[in-house]
């Protein structure tokens, strides 16, 4: 082990100043990007703004009318009271005596219809698991009671929303439907006359085609998603939560804080919806140019209902979570789109396209500000598994380790060019102290000060010396490490791929391991690796801040980070115990030897007076 003594340790000097400063310069910049990547949503986009002052399309009663969705529970009123609230001219009545349901189901989805508000009780996608193991079910259960069911209704009165609801429809068909095929309800009673019709195919979208009038005239009646996910079971799930919309080929992705109950904007819209960090629900309207657009946004109370990491344990006090929805109309009252409901696959997200556009509903997949960066890692991790791992043992886990190695050999031609660096660093080094020497006398202030700043930076000129050359792989790793930190957790390809003992890539490592091996290789990796003309002191400072930081990073968060993060400190280990046992690592610590002698004095003398 002697022959990988760390070379920086035994040189220091005066010289070592300015890149001290330069290196917790650098410190500072990587915690304030990690900080900052927390609040990249909040600042980069705007809150809708509201329609009342956007177009006149809106008059101010309808501005103030009731936004919250109400569940046929909780709507169930007289049939009199509803009645008299829609009016009392005489027509057919067309509703069901009974409750009814109605499964449209293909290989992806099965989709289960009550006739009662004719609209989803239950959306499972097949191809995904819940926690215990079974179907997901993407219909949010808590929320559904009380905000509203997928594919019910918003109206801008309180009544008629209760209205149409709660009513019971008439089916077109009950049981189970084959694929491809569709399902109608329909109710009429006291003038109110509602359409709702559903097609499906072997794919994930579904076309909704919805009509309300009252005595023949249109009402505008907006078909909704009004309450989640079923998948949001901890705290980081419901506030990963957005408002997604395309307009004019530009996406917005709001956070939960930045959506208001209730506000309306008519559009041109390519698509709106909402998602989480793995599913989606979106519209796609077949005219874009008309339509409109409610955001709805409430909170639920979890303390009772779910228990899960993120969430306080004390039951007594209530745990305020966002649920965001959203609804989408035509500003004719005829209502026509499909309808995206599924997981954030990459691939399939790729090949829908908004009505009359070349665009793709792939911007869903939002990965932060090193989103450009995170998406070409993905789609490099995701070849990597489709042609080397899936078929030797299938795991994302493997897949990222050899993405991890492939990265760092790329950058191993950086490595050594950052070691010549170093090496022609420590070789002007004492020119450098000397020239620090003779400037030592002046004040930071003084003019004289730049004079010594220019010798310096001529010196280094003259032996070809880059004072940014040790900067290089980190300023390319840093990027592709907050890329990773911004899209391992909300890539639904990850979710539940197991890798050995960790059960979730997109998951804490549930006993740590990874973490602490993270934590020790980092403290190595700054060991070894030269920093010419830092000062020992600051390199020792260095060494245990830098795996603080590191574990704090990934202690609770993606396992996958921790594992990609874990195997690049082992490889660049590796290397530089490769590199130090060269002639350019033995020189280098010849070099630092010498200094250090001078240093501490004549070793002879000092061994004499023993």
């Amino acid at each position: 082990m002697a022959e990988f003594k760390n070379p920086n340790q035994a040189s220091a000097g005066s010289g070592g100043t300015q890149d001290n400063k330069s290196l917790i310069l650098m410190m500072i910049v990587m915690v304030g990007v990690f900080f900052g990547l927390q609040y990249y949503r909040q600042k980069t986009n705007p809150p809708l703004a509201n329609p009342a002052t956007q177009n006149g399309g809106q008059s101010a009663g309808q501005a103030a009318a009731q936004r919250t969705v109400e569940t046929p529970s909780t709507v169930a009123a007289p049939v009199g009271q509803v009645q008299a609230a829609l009016g009392t001219q005489a027509m057919p009545a067309i509703q069901a005596v009974a409750e009814t349901t109605t499964v449209l189901e293909n290989e992806l989805y099965k989709i289960v219809f009550s006739n009662r508000g004719g609209q989803v009780v239950s959306w499972i996608l097949k191809k995904q698991k819940d926690a215990d193991g079974k179907p997901l079910n993407l219909v949010h259960e808590q929320a559904a009671k009380a905000f509203g069911y997928p594919l019910s209704l918003f109206t801008y009165d309180s009544a008629t929303t209760a209205a149409v609801n709660s009513a019971m429809y008439v089916a077109s068909a009950t049981g189970s439907i084959s694929t491809p095929g569709s399902v109608s309800f329909h109710y009429a009673a006291n003038g109110l006359d509602v359409t709702k019709t559903f097609s499906f195919d072997e794919t994930y979208l579904i076309h909704a085609d919805v009509l309300v009038t009252r005595n023949g005239v249109p009402v505008r009646a907006l078909i909704s998603w009004p309450g989640g996910f079923g998948d949001q079971d901890n705290a980081m799930a419901y506030n990963s939560a957005q408002f997604d919309t395309m307009r004019d080929t530009k996406e917005e992705h709001l956070a939960p804080k930045k959506v208001t109950n209730g506000d309306t904007l008519n559009g041109p819209f390519e698509w709106v919806g909402v998602s989480d960090m793995y599913f989606a629900a979106v519209f796609l309207p077949d005219s874009p140019a008309t339509a409109t657009v409610s955001t709805l946004s409430n909170q639920i109370d979890v303390a009772k209902t779910i228990k899960k990491t993120g969430f306080s344990s004390n039951s007594d006090k209530p745990v305020l979570v966002p649920v965001l929805g959203t609804a989408l109309g035509d500003t004719s009252g005829h209502t026509t789109a499909r309808i995206y409901v599924g997981p954030k696959l990459v691939n399939v997200l790729r090949g829908i396209h908004p009505t009359g556009s070349k665009e793709s509903l792939e911007p869903l997949l939002d990965f932060g500000f090193f989103g450009p960066i995170g998406k070409y890692l993905f789609l490099a991790l995701q070849s990597i598994h489709s042609y080397v791992t899936l078929n030797w043992s299938g795991s994302w886990g493997w897949a990222i380790v050899f993405l991890t190695v492939a990265i760092n050999l790329l950058i191993l031609p950086l490595r050594v060019k950052t070691m010549q660096s170093g090496l022609k660093m420590q070789r002007i080094q004492p020119q450098m102290d000397a020239i620090k020497e003779k400037y030592k006398k002046y004040k930071v202030t003084d003019p004289k000060r730049n004079d010594m700043n220019a010798e310096i930076m001529q010196l280094q000129k003259d032996n070809g010396v880059n004072m940014f050359g040790g900067c290089i792989p980190t300023l390319i790793q840093m990027p592709l490490l907050f890329a990773f930190f911004g899209m391992l957790p909300k890539v639904v390809e990850l979710r539940h791929a197991s890798w050995f003992w960790l059960p979730d890539l997109t998951s804490a490592d549930p006993y740590h391991i990874l973490p602490i091996i993270m934590i020790v290789s980092q403290f190595l990796v700054q060991f070894y690796t030269p920093s010419p003309g830092v000062d020992p002191q600051q390199q020792k400072m260095m060494a245990f801040m830098m795996p603080a930081f590191s574990g704090y990073m990934t202690w609770n968060y993606a396992s996958g980070l921790a594992l990609y993060w874990s195997v690049g400190n082992l490889i660049g280990i590796a290397q530089q115990a490769v590199m130090n046992r060269t002639s350019l690592g033995r020189e280098m610590r010849e070099i630092a030897a010498k200094r250090a002698r001078r240093k501490a004095g004549n070793p002879p003398t000092i061994q004499g007076r023993r």
